[in-house]
């Protein structure tokens, strides 16, 4: 248990450390929201039959939202820095093995984007200079991780909600999270449970995205 607190701290710590370097340069930052506005919407696209699937679209709405989200998450991350021994000793250990997953990708993900916006020219973002500044950027290992810990957080929310116990165990912690500062978490994971839960082949769903996110890299990768 402590080494995954240690890793989620680490990894929010890597977070903090790219949010720093934008601060002090507001035309890179605006270059890394480009980049994160493109991603945001090439997402919306290429799983736009499964937003519009009634199975599906929860969950597809939770990912993009939660995990390509555009907002500013720097105060949730530092109030969550603060409440990791929290987290720890009140969740159980799968649930904060998925959240160190999850922090992880935040990390990798940021860096991921940092280095895309180094190699960004123009202020507008199209289709060509995504490409360019993915090749530059390289890195297909990092971007094979990107996809193993999505699958992970997809396949830790798929087996929880199989797991009545859990569920009612995580609806009984509501006010206990509440006082440790908790809520944000809280409300990720039952909303991720609740949605997941109404996907009748959770497993084919994941498989769908890997498949494609697989197709979309490996494609960017051969292009010149």
């Amino acid at each position: 248990m402590k080494s995954h607190g240690t890793s989620i701290l680490n990894s929010l710590a890597e977070v903090g450390v790219e949010r720093a370097v934008r601060a002090t340069d507001p035309a890179f930052g605006y270059k890394v929201m480009s980049v994160k506005h493109y991603q945001h919407a090439r997402f919306a696209q290429t799983y736009r039959d499964l937003l519009a699937d009634p199975q599906c679209s929860e969950a597809c709405r939770f990912f993009l939202d939660e995990l390509y989200g555009l907002g500013d998450f720097s105060l949730r991350d530092a109030q969550f820095a603060k409440i990791v021994p929290a987290l720890c000793r009140l969740f159980p250990d799968d649930v904060v093995a998925m959240v160190q997953a999850l922090a992880q990708l935040h990390a990798l993900s940021e860096q991921l984007d940092s280095e895309m916006a180094r190699h960004v020219t123009g202020r507008e973002l199209g289709t060509n200079d995504y490409a360019n500044a993915w090749h530059l950027t390289g890195r297909p290992d990092l971007r094979v991780s990107q996809r193993k810990l999505l699958q992970t957080i997809g396949a830790a929310l798929q087996l929880y909600t199989r797991k009545p116990l859990l569920k009612h165990a995580l609806r009984a912690m509501r006010e206990p999270a509440k006082a440790a500062g908790l809520s944000d978490l809280q409300r990720f994971l039952e909303n991720g449970f609740t949605v997941f839960g109404k996907i009748k082949d959770a497993k084919k769903f994941m498989a769908t995205i890997n498949q494609r996110e697989t197709e979309i890299a490996e494609k960017l990768f051969a292009d010149t």
